[in-house]
């Protein structure tokens, strides 16, 4: 799976760069859409960026199993008061049914006006037994997930891929990624993650790869 991003033009880059000149030219021969198109000259369209994400091997689409997907960077970032590393959960991550976690995310606050925030939300979850997660979702919910809500909050449509982290001795640890819930951001049913625990080697392997 690959993901877009594109640029848009500030105060900052177009003071330093220019707006809309790439410093590579572009060669177009024709007009034609991108369904018959050419490759475009490397660098020529500075303002579109690919971020190659790097997919679980057993990813399944259909069942969300192994939902999980990491990006490499091209340099190590660095870490300052407000950019930091999460622990990842291990083998034996010591956080049972009914542990209060947090989730955090930009998604949907409201599912009948799609309304999304303009800052970060945090809410704190308790997690949910693999049993009784089961109960409520059938044969949706696989033992490489772990679910999280069904008491007054929710995370919902947009949540996806965020982090649900919980806290020991001071130390916060990744325990789930942010899979699936209610589409209609019912905050009685436990949205599901994908359990770090089972994947965490995974993440290690290809990390220390890359």
């Amino acid at each position: 799976m690959t993901l877009f991003w594109l640029m848009t033009c500030v105060s900052i880059t177009r003071a330093a760069y220019g707006c809309g000149v790439p410093t590579i030219k572009p060669f177009i021969s024709g007009h034609a859409r991108i369904v018959n198109g050419q490759n475009a000259v490397s660098g020529s369209w500075p303002w579109q960026v690919s971020l190659q994400v790097i997919e679980h091997p057993l990813y399944n689409n259909e069942t969300l199993l192994n939902d999980v997907l990491l990006v490499k960077l091209s340099s190590p970032a660095v870490y300052t008061a407000r950019v930091s590393p999460v622990c990842l959960a291990a083998s034996r991550n010591g956080f049972s049914a009914g542990y209060k976690c947090v989730t955090t995310g930009w998604g949907q606050t409201n599912a009948t006006t799609e309304q999304r925030p303009k800052k970060l939300q945090q809410v704190s979850l308790p997690l949910i037994s693999y049993r009784k997660c089961q109960k409520i979702w059938g044969v949706n919910i696989l033992n490489s997930m772990i679910c999280a809500g069904a008491a007054g909050a929710s995370s919902c449509v947009g949540d996806s891929g965020g982090p649900l982290v919980c806290q020991k001795n001071g130390t916060w640890t990744l325990v789930g990624i942010g899979s699936w819930a209610n589409l209609l951001c019912n905050t009685s049913t436990p949205g599901a993650y994908t359990n770090v625990r089972n994947i965490q080697a995974w993440i290690r392997n290809v990390i220390a790869r890359n």
